[in-house]
């Protein structure tokens, strides 16, 4: 990826200096944020001659009122009359006095620049000012109305964790927070987009990151310059390798246990505020291809539905295309049998079999897009009803053939079982394109089309790690096999995966094998339990 241009003078923040004067302050915010009627802006005295004056300034809406009611202003306004500081040192340490013995919250900070403040204000927190000081004082005091924590749609698993992640970014970090309590775990923030300020959490865990992928990622970051970002996928294109391939090289994920056990695997996460959708990364065709699940059930169980996923894959890919190629070049590749009914079934149909399945192809993703934009179970009813009602009526009316309904409704379902979205819409892409090639060249379209993918996959890399591993260097190394097209058991993955080049390799240490713990300490129980 090319290196972005860094960011003009022009866009770096205009420093404010904050006067010791409160009503210049107070005119200075009012001139940045102007016709802004949410803003609240509060003076009040304090003191028992009311001579020291106050400012709050807030966004209603996005603040607790009780929080700033109970803890700031009645601490400063009634508390304070209790206390009987030393009338001569008061006014020279009024602020000190506010900070450290006047305020009880837990989190406060010192600003010294009037700009910085009116962002932070922007962001929900509350600022204090002072008359006669230069100092601003910040508490956070952020409170505006969330989604609750709830199941993630995209990614319901039978058995795991139901909390999936919501649109507050401090909450989203909480939930992996919970699930990894190592100090190693690091943390930091930034903020992204000239305008929209939006608040970014850099997640890994520090001695099994790959210090290569990690600057790599902060790079990108930085050179990240646009206006506004509103969800993750606007970070996802700026930051990904190749912007031109139908494939994700990072991966979205709105699960905290998915971050986690990526976290634990060496990778790094992105948790950006207003979306529920992480980034992790480097990220490659076999993890897009794995579901939290496959972890949560016993390895026999995740072995089969990787396996059926993994033929499910070329089902997707190429049914409409091989029906292309074989109906219209190489029908004598059929049994005689199938070759006769399938051309019997095509006699009224008056469109030769690339219009045909393009007809039917086009329809699904209709109604899958209006199944999307319709949510809840009308949705799923439209796309459920609409398919057999158009299918059955389209095959009264000699429009497609039956068989061609049996080809459309197998690559549908097949493409369901892929559990990451945005790959399903890599392959709906190559879909149309192996069709395409299968209608001008049959059977040895497919062949070139297949090739080019294969070439296009093998040459892209996710930050510095090839998006084809672990299966483009199995020859030199089997090890990280075993976490791929199967799942083995846990015993056999002690280390965590060789090509994303972790610090901490081993994740599991050699242990006596639980069987034989059974019989040394149990064998005599088990006579015993069978008397």
């Amino acid at each position: 990826m090319k290196k972005r241009d860094q960011k003009t003078e022009d866009t770096k923040p205009i420093e404010i200096p904050v006067s010791k004067d409160l009503q210049v302050n107070i005119k200075k915010i009012k001139e940045i944020l102007i016709d802004c009627d949410d803003v609240i802006i509060r003076e009040f005295s304090v003191g028992k001659r009311q001579n020291y004056k106050y400012a709050l300034v807030y966004i209603d809406g996005l603040i607790d009122k009780q929080l700033i009611n109970e803890y700031v202003m009645e601490a400063l306004m009634h508390d304070g009359r209790d206390e009987v500081p030393n009338p001569r040192t008061v006014g020279s340490n009024l602020y000190k006095l506010s900070k450290e013995g006047g305020i009880p919250l837990s989190e406060v900070k010192d600003l010294n620049c009037l700009k910085t403040a009116v962002d932070s204000v922007l962001a929900g927190e509350t600022i204090l000012l002072f008359d006669g000081f230069s100092e601003i004082l910040l508490t956070s005091s952020r409170g505006w109305p969330m989604r609750g924590i709830a199941e993630p749609v995209t990614e319901a698993v039978n058995r795991g964790p139901r909390d999936g992640f919501t649109e507050t970014g401090k909450v989203n970090t909480s939930l992996v927070r919970r699930r990894i309590r190592d100090p190693k775990l690091k943390l930091k923030y930034q903020q992204i987009g000239r305008r929209s300020k939006t608040d970014v959490a850099l997640m890994y865990i520090d001695d099994i990151v790959d210090k290569g992928v990690l600057k790599l990622v902060k790079e990108r970051l930085d050179g990240i310059d646009v206006d506004a970002v509103l969800e993750s996928s606007y970070i996802e294109q700026l930051i990904e390798d190749d912007w031109i391939s139908p494939f994700p090289q990072i991966q979205d994920t709105e699960r905290p246990d998915a971050v986690a056990a990526s976290l634990y695997e060496g990778r790094v996460a992105l948790i950006i505020d207003n979306t529920p959708f992480a980034l992790l990364m480097p990220a490659t065709f076999n993890s897009l291809l794995q579901s939290s699940e496959d972890y949560y059930s016993r390895w026999a169980g995740a072995f089969v539905v990787r396996l059926i996923r993994t033929i499910a894959l070329p089902l997707a890919l190429l049914l409409p295309s091989l029906y292309i190629a074989i109906t219209s070049y190489h029908p004598g590749m059929l049994p005689t049998q199938l070759a006769l009914y399938i051309a019997a079934t095509r006699i009224d149909v008056p469109f030769p079999s690339f219009i045909e399945a393009f007809i039917m192809e086009a329809t699904l993703e209709i109604l899958r897009e209006a199944g999307t934009r319709i949510s809840g179970p009308v949705g799923t009813t439209i796309g459920i009803v609409g398919g057999l009602v158009i299918g059955q009526a389209a095959v009264e009316a000699g429009i497609v053939s039956p068989f061609m309904i049996i080809v459309v409704a197998l690559t549908t379902i097949s493409s369901f079982t892929l559990p990451n979205f945005s790959l399903t819409s890599g392959i709906r892409i190559w879909r149309f394109l192996l069709m395409i090639l299968a209608a001008i060249l049959g059977l040895y379209g497919i062949g070139i089309g297949l090739m080019l993918l294969l070439a296009h996959l093998v040459s892209l890399k996710s930050f510095g790690v090839p998006y084809f591993e672990p299966y483009s260097n199995f020859i030199n190394d089997f090890s990280d096999l075993k976490d791929s097209i199967v799942r083995l058991p846990y015993k056999f993955m002690k280390l965590r995966p060789k090509y994303l080049r972790v610090g901490d390799k081993v994740r599991m240490n050699n242990s006596k094998d639980i069987n034989s713990l059974v019989d040394e300490s149990g064998g005599e129980n088990k006579d015993d339990r069978g008397q």
